[in-house]
């Protein structure tokens, strides 16, 4: 599993990736983190609002959120 977080550095963004990180730590779940920043590659998913969450290529959500968000996204995978 990949998931991607869009964001342009912004304090939410960090605030999105350290959440989600901590997310798949507590959770055990195998998945490649990676933090978006150019964004050029980020217009390539069409996204309006940052930070954005993109699991296996797919928008999942936009905005900020809560670790129990999180969780409850990547349960349902």
């Amino acid at each position: 599993m990949e998931i991607k977080v869009l964001g342009t550095g912004c304090a939410g963004c960090k605030a999105l990736y350290a959440t989600v990180q901590q997310a798949v730590e507590e959770m055990g779940i195998q998945a490649e983190l990676v933090k978006e920043e150019d964004l050029v590659k980020i217009m390539d998913y069409n996204v309006m609002q940052l930070p954005a969450l993109v699991i296996d290529e797919k928008v999942v959500a936009k905005g900020r959120m809560s670790l129990s968000e999180v969780k409850s996204l990547l349960e349902k995978l």
